[in-house]
């Protein structure tokens, strides 16, 4: 048994499961094209690019309109320049980022290239904090997305650099995965559905 593509901890999603002679088409199954669905939240930045580490700095928001948002998908359309978050599992001198990032080593990772295919924003929303929460009343914006990209493309990094494109800074707040290549997230099942069907 085994599995074809891993899912960040806070992720949701679909999730293609091998067994048998199946196990030997996983690299198949991994190269093939992604999408995801999720919202960036604008306005602010978190170590971890997503919510697993609390947010480290603020940005302007002011500046921010619609237009601009929506245009600034079009700077990654294509084969880009994607350097991974320092909180990923790639290995740096047979060490996991992610252990050297929690040990407070900020290493710059190697940039890779990635292709991302489609990049469509479907909402936007802004949110006005609670004065009391952090001491001043700020805006960030809710941006809701569909993204469809090549193998290795980390959606916490588009977050991020999402966010310095637009002047401002990102991070991922909710992500799912709804397909791998022709296979749909709404024609899988859950895991409980799974084993239910194994008692049947």
């Amino acid at each position: 048994v085994g599995h074809a593509g891993t899912l960040d901890p806070l992720a949701t999603g679909l999730l293609i499961i091998c067994t048998g002679k199946f196990t030997k088409r996983i690299d198949e199954f991994q190269a093939q094209e992604k999408e995801y669905t999720g919202t960036f939240v604008l306005g602010a930045s978190t170590p971890s690019s997503d919510m697993e580490k609390e947010v480290d700095e603020y940005f302007p928001t002011a500046h921010l309109t619609d237009e601009l948002i929506y245009s600034a998908t079009k700077n990654f359309i294509g084969e880009i320049d994607q350097s991974p978050p320092l909180f990923s599992a790639i290995k740096v001198d047979g060490k996991r980022a992610y252990e050297m990032a929690r040990k407070g080593d900020e290493t710059i990772l190697p940039t890779r290239k990635v292709e991302i295919r489609e990049f469509e924003i479907t909402g936007i929303r802004p949110v006005r904090s609670n004065p009391e929460e952090i001491g001043k009343n700020r805006v960030t914006i809710e941006v809701d997305f569909r993204v469809s990209c090549s193998k290795g493309t980390y959606i916490r990094s588009l977050a991020r650099d999402f966010g310095k494109a637009l002047e401002s800074g990102a991070y991922l707040s909710v992500l799912r995965r709804t397909r791998i290549g022709e296979f749909k997230i709404e024609d899988a099942v859950t895991i409980e559905e799974f084993v239910a069907s194994l008692a049947e």
